[in-house]
This record gives structure tokens, sequence and C-alpha cells, in this order.
């Protein structure tokens, strides 16, 4: 099937870029896109991460420094990412790429508005403050009782 029956842009090249964690894909239209792997990882097609159905979408935060191991074809319409953090499942179709790539700047701020409505994190779960037994005297006793001494 020729583009102009489809009406979707195809790949004429993808290189990955592990390095500098960018996945970039240019398309028979003349776009070409830089896609971080986190950006991808975030917004992977998956069930995992979109859920069954609307209003099932699983924020995924954590991302910022996952990596693609591996850019698997799938036939002749899509790809397997396989990424740092094990995630592996999710074909990103040629449309799809497109669709990202067109709508990168408002989806990245959309994914950056709701990690913040969420008190969520690029970095991840924020660490749990160290907690440290602090001893209570009250005054009235502080003054009543003189403070234990090492004799």
């Amino acid at each position: 099937m020729s583009r102009s029956q489809t009406n979707a842009a195809r790949p004429t090249d993808i290189v990955l870029h592990q390095q500098s964690r960018l996945l970039e894909i240019a398309f028979d239209d003349g776009r070409r896109f830089q896609l971080p792997c986190e950006f991808l990882r975030v917004y992977s097609p998956s069930a995992e991460v979109r859920g069954h159905g609307p209003g099932q979408e699983v924020l995924q935060a954590g991302k910022r420094d996952v990596n693609i191991r591996a850019v698997d074809p799938v036939g002749a319409y899509a790809v397997k990412l396989v990424f740092s953090d094990g995630h592996d499942t999710g074909l990103y179709s040629w449309e799809y790429l497109h669709e990202l790539g067109r709508n990168q700047e408002w989806l990245w701020r959309a994914y950056l508005d709701r990690l913040e409505k969420a008190g969520a994190s690029r970095d991840g779960a924020p660490a749990k403050a160290q907690v440290r037994p602090v001893r209570f005297v009250p005054r009235a006793s502080a003054a009543a009782t003189p403070p234990p001494t090492d004799e």
C-alpha cells in the first residue's frame, strides 16, 4: 500500500542514541523527531501505562534515567522498544511515533503537570524522611528534676 493510500507517514531512518538517551526518527514526509527515552517510556502505548480504557492511565514516575536497550522491528508497521527498567510491552506504530513527535512539546508539558499534581517526580518516589527519636522533657519536670549524670 502506498503512502497516498494510507495517508500515514513512514520512517525512513531510526537511530538510537543511547548516550544522550534519544530515539531519532526521520519520516518520509520530511519530518525528523528526537524523542527522549523517558518521553517514550511515559507515553508507552502498552496497557500497563494506558490502562484498558479512558481514565485508567497509570502515571509513570521516576523514569528520568530510563534508556532504550533495543529497538525491535514488528512487521512493516511498528517497533517494540525494550527499556532499561524492564518495560517491553506496547508496540509503537509509525503513526503513533509520528503523533508523539508532532505533539511532543504539548504532551511533555501535560506529563510534567500530572507529575506535579500527583506530588510525584521524574526521579522516583521522594525519599522517606529519616525519623530520629527525640526525647521530650516537659518544662515543669525539667525544672523539678535535675538532669541525669554519668556518675
